[in-house]
């Protein structure tokens, strides 16, 4: 019997912290405990209490509607591996449980414990569940998991709802190996789900609904978790589109990503998942809606093109779908870009013609980054193409060359890459701004298309019409081979300029000639010159000049004015009595010795008639040249 008494009485430490929950609590009574004291591990055993020999390990009082605070001695029940305490209204601090190396399992959701110290999960080993829900903990700054939860090897569940939750997911949740559920929603968890999440065991991820910012960035990587059952992430700041790659989860029963910024189209993959719930609901979805095979879908307020499921979008509205796809999908055409018209008026940098095809893809300066799509190719339509100012790369596609209407491409203040397509038909193409295409590298295939003159393209809205800029260059590809164009540019360059000069040549010595000529004669002095007196007794009452040339009577022609300028040096003047005349006077009296003046022949030259301005009658004898 004394044996008995020694091996049932509790431990003194344990009782001792018993006794102390009891004291704190406002309702004691509810828990039916003996009011003199007594033996917690003894006989009759207390409700609520379950022991090993002298040792406590198990407080159970869930929804007993105790209040009051937990003693912050109570972790120095170190045997202890179970405490329930949900659904209760303690209050208070919680204790720290550092050193309860055995606790296994702790319910200590939906209550109102306000603060939790920093080492609280230090020491938690053996750790499988832990459930803080609905704790308003550090609710004015928020708190988030210490590293030393990543201790916790053994752990299963770790669910904390609605209990003040701050910053970014800890990485090392992605790293436990032995970790099936997480559900943190309803808390203040900002920024993307973490790469370490990538292959995570996890069966059950509630990511939702988080206050402030949220979550956000890609949803990737939950592709990857092939064993999820349940996965919700609505309510955040998700981006980007469904990864095609969610077709994995064959074991996904529950889906929701309903308000949210994922955008594009859905993916196949997800249709044909036999799901039981999946919601889809605001979002910026795209394209057509897919037949699904969920049992509850829901997919309101996004973008479709069509209402209904399996309706096909209008060809013109996938091939700008796909362009989106590459452009990685920027906010303002997200926003824009709905429907199943894309000439309705909404759709950003859209114009379209009089027959309501799409004619002008006006985007500069739009936030585009990524790659040309193919599919523009498909706008058979498009006239031009205004892409400058963005953050493009990769290469035009080669199947943009089939599009016979288009005059315009301005790709100009990107990271194009070469080589660039041949296009058969005229075509400004502007590429200015783009480093790997001025730089030239090795093994790149540039163009002659390449121009490098500035675009006239607006920097908002699409214009009915645009000018062609007065510096820019249309290029009308040859069909020649480029070996042929090689030869024939060699060629050009060596007959041009030798053909230039030729003609220069040419040009020049018959213009020299002319010029020393003119000169000559206009300069050129007589070399014999008589003048015969007035002869009172001649009828004709006329003075007779007689006058000689080296240039056997040849004389240039000059300009008849009607009068002579006498300048020194230019003309060579007479002078007999009373009478100055000029050899120019001369010319221009007689009509620059004109066959119609002429009067007379004999043998020492040619006689010829003129008129002074003041009515004197003259006579003109041109020599033969040698007779003076």
């Amino acid at each position: 019997a004394f044996a008995s008494l020694v091996f049932t009485v509790t431990d003194p430490n344990d009782l001792s912290v018993i006794n102390e929950f009891r004291k704190g609590l406002e309702n004691p009574e509810v828990l039916k405990w003996p009011e003199n004291g007594g033996d917690p591990c003894g006989s009759p055993v207390w409700p609520h209490i379950v022991c090993s020999g002298s040792r406590i390990q198990q407080i159970q009082v869930m929804g007993l509607g105790l209040k009051g605070p937990l003693p912050q001695n109570l972790n120095k029940l170190s045997r202890l591996t179970h405490l329930g305490l949900q659904k209760n209204q303690f209050s208070g601090k919680l204790p720290s449980f550092s050193g309860l190396s055995e606790l296994s399992f702790a319910y200590l959701d939906f209550n109102q414990f306000d603060t939790i110290p920093l080492d609280f999960f230090d020491g938690l080993v053996n750790l499988q569940v832990l459930a803080l829900d609905e704790n308003p903990l550090n609710a004015t700054s928020g708190w988030s998991l210490p590293n030393g939860l990543q201790d916790s090897a053994q752990l299963i569940n770790l669910t904390m709802i609605n209990c003040n939750l701050a910053g970014p997911l800890p990485e090392f949740l992605g790293t436990m190996s032995s970790l099936e559920v997480l559900l943190l929603s309803t808390n203040r968890l900002s920024g993307p789900i973490p790469g370490t999440f990538k292959d995570a065991v996890l069966k059950m991820l509630w990511l939702n609904d988080q206050s402030g910012d949220g979550m956000s960035g890609s949803i990737d990587v939950v592709a990857t978790m092939v064993s999820l059952t349940h996965l919700w992430l609505h309510g955040n700041q998700f981006s980007g589109k469904i990864p095609v790659e969610i077709g994995n989860l064959t074991n996904l029963k529950d889906l929701s990503v309903n308000t949210n910024n994922l955008v594009g189209l859905i993916p196949e993959s997800l249709a044909n998942m036999p799901l039981d719930n999946l919601d889809l609901n605001n979002n910026h979805f795209m394209g057509p809606v897919p037949k699904f095979k969920a049992t509850n879908v829901s997919f309101m307020s996004n973008s479709f093109c069509q209402t209904k499921q399996g309706a096909v979008c209008a060809p013109e509205v996938m091939a700008l779908l796909e362009f989106l796809d590459g452009v990685n999908y920027p906010s303002r055409l997200v926003e824009s870009w709905s429907g199943n018209n894309p000439c309705d008026g909404r759709w950003w940098g859209i114009s379209c013609d009089d027959n309501q095809k799409v004619s002008v893809i006006n985007l500069p300066k739009s936030n585009l980054s990524g790659t040309l799509s193919p599919s523009i190719a498909n706008l058979e339509t498009v006239t031009r193409i205004y892409l400058e100012s963005n953050n493009l790369s990769g290469f035009v596609p080669s199947s943009w060359t089939s599009l016979k209407s288009l005059s315009i491409l301005d790709l100009s203040n990107n990271n194009i890459s070469p080589p660039l397509p041949k296009f058969t038909t005229p075509l400004k193409l502007v590429l200015n701004g783009n480093p790997k295409l001025t730089s030239n590298p090795p093994g790149a295939n540039p163009s002659p298309n390449n121009s490098t003159t500035p675009a006239d393209s607006p920097t908002s809205s699409v214009p009915s019409s645009r000018p062609n800029s007065s510096s820019s260059v249309i290029f009308k590809p040859s069909e020649q081979s480029p070996e042929k164009k090689d030869s024939k540019s060699k060629i050009a360059i060596v007959v041009v300029p030798i053909a230039g000069f030729l003609l220069l040549v040419c040009l020049a010595i018959p213009l020299y000639i002319y010029v020393c000529k003119k000169s000559k004669d206009k300069h050129q002095a007589p070399t014999a010159l008589v003048v015969h007196p007035r002869d009172p007794t001649d009828s004709d009452n006329v003075v007779k000049i007689a006058i000689a040339n080296q240039t056997n009577g040849s004389l240039s022609t000059v300009n008849a004015s009607g009068s002579a300028s006498i300048h020194s040096g230019e003309s060579h003047m007479i002078e007999a009595g009373n009478l100055l005349i000029s050899v120019q006077v001369l010319r221009n009296v007689t009509k620059n010795f004109s066959p119609e003046n002429e009067l007379g022949r004999g043998g020492f030259g040619v006689v010829y008639k003129g008129e002074l301005d003041d009515g004197t009658q003259i006579a003109v004898k041109r020599m033969e040249a040698g007779i003076v």
